[in-house]
């Protein structure tokens, strides 16, 4: 019988000492997980470039890199800029003559339209206002034409608009011509000045976007001027 105990009790303390080391084990891996794999998943990499990823579902397109002041004043500048753009396309509707002023017209609207909405969420994300009015006030779109100290060149005046919604035809064309290269050229000064010194990437990239189609465009239109 005492032979009989001695084994029993050897036997339940190889199995206590398998559970405790076991327990051990768990233990260890659980202290692990706290410190060293939190917020790892499978699907979403880690927390902070989910966090700053771009908005695919609302069609945002949130810039993820780190920004400066040049990158914010781009995008509060540009957008009431490309806004103009949209209204002086908008107006060749029913004005415009000539086939390639409207097939321009309608393609700023195609592109300056969904980089307003991109430039948009850029502010959001980066947590800025959309207008830079707090900083500079008096802006608007009646301001004319003003100059590049002011980071906004090319922008029209109201009488500016107000002759273009006047004009039909050719006149309308040429007017609509002559205009556009302006407020180009005001984009385009601004979009290299980002590409200078901004810092966030995908800011830049779309400056350089704007520097190539507009000035394309410039150079469309400039040909159209001469034919006209």
């Amino acid at each position: 019988m005492t032979a009989y105990k001695h084994a029993l009790n050897r036997r339940l303390s190889s199995r206590l000492a398998v559970v405790g080391a076991i327990t051990a084990g768990g233990l260890l891996l659980a202290a692990c997980g706290g410190d060293d794999m939190k917020g790892m998943d499978h699907g979403s990499g880690s927390s902070a470039s989910a966090s700053a990823s771009p908005t695919r579902a609302t069609g945002e397109s949130a810039a993820p890199g780190a920004f400066n002041d040049a990158d914010v004043m781009f995008a509060q500048m540009m957008i009431p800029h490309h806004e103009q753009a949209l209204e002086m396309s908008e107006l060749a509707d029913g004005r415009a003559s000539d086939a390639e002023i409207k097939s321009l017209a309608a393609d700023i609207e195609k592109a300056q339209d969904p980089e307003i909405r991109t430039m948009k969420s850029w502010l959001k994300a980066w947590g800025k206002p959309e207008s830079a009015g707090e900083s500079m006030p008096g802006m608007d779109h009646g301001s004319g034409g003003m100059d590049h100290g002011s980071g906004m060149s090319g922008m029209m005046s109201d009488e500016d608009m107000k002759k273009l919604e006047a004009a039909k035809g050719t006149e309308f064309d040429r007017m609509f011509a002559e205009l556009m290269i302006e407020h180009h050229k005001g984009a385009i000064t601004m979009a290299e000045d980002e590409q200078k010194k901004g810092r966030d990437a995908t800011a830049k990239k779309l400056a350089a976007d704007v520097v190539r189609t507009q000035s394309a465009e410039v150079e469309k239109f400039e040909k159209i001027l001469d034919r006209l």
